[in-house]
């Protein structure tokens, strides 16, 4: 058994944001395996699929951002899985606009939902998959960026970045971290 968390925040207020994109890859990843309803149960909405022949859970943890390791440590517990079998989709400031890394392992970069998992599960090394959303333009404050919804002249690129993340993850379910980190990471001329 294999978990996917998407990162994200509960209410209608913040969909479409973009520290949201994380809900868009599970919520992408839902539909290729046959788009079962979700469950409300580990603080989250669950859905078990199967991808690239692996049992899956996707995870949406409903405790806010700052607070996803309490679901995500609720199932590592329940099912007994290792901080090796998640995958955590999040978003990251530091990458451009739907540019994808894929990591092993490592800090949590500033994004508070990786961090909380981080702590809860006791590691760094946690496989994570980051999406661009690009830097917030001129003093915008960063929390008033990730907050906004990604703009309209953005959706395609964004729409496709989010294809492309699930993708990623399917090749991480399928073949581990490293083929995915060499599939599709951006390189440094890529930035």
């Amino acid at each position: 058994m294999k978990c996917i968390v998407g990162l994200g925040n509960p209410g209608g207020k913040f969909v479409g944001t973009r520290h949201n994109i994380g809900w868009e890859v599970t919520a992408e990843l839902s539909t290729r395996g046959g788009g079962p309803g979700g469950k409300s149960r580990f603080d989250a909405i669950t859905r078990e699929v199967v991808l690239k022949g692996v049992p899956v859970i996707l995870l949406e943890p409903q405790t806010f951002m700052n607070l996803s390791g309490r679901s995500v440590g609720q199932i590592a517990k329940f099912y007994k899985m290792s901080p090796a079998d998640f995958l955590i989709v999040c978003d990251d400031l530091n990458l451009p606009l739907g540019k994808l890394r894929v990591r092993a392992g490592g800090s949590s970069g500033g994004q508070k939902g990786l961090a909380d998992i981080l702590q809860v599960l006791g590691t760094d090394a946690v496989p994570r998959l980051r999406l661009g959303v690009g830097r917030p333009p001129g003093t915008m404050d960063a929390a008033t960026f990730v907050l906004a919804q990604f703009r309209k002249d953005e959706r395609i690129e964004v729409d496709l970045a989010v294809a492309t993340a699930a993708d990623a993850a399917e090749v991480w379910l399928a073949d581990g971290v490293d083929s995915a980190m060499n599939r599709f990471n951006v390189s440094a001329d890529q930035k």
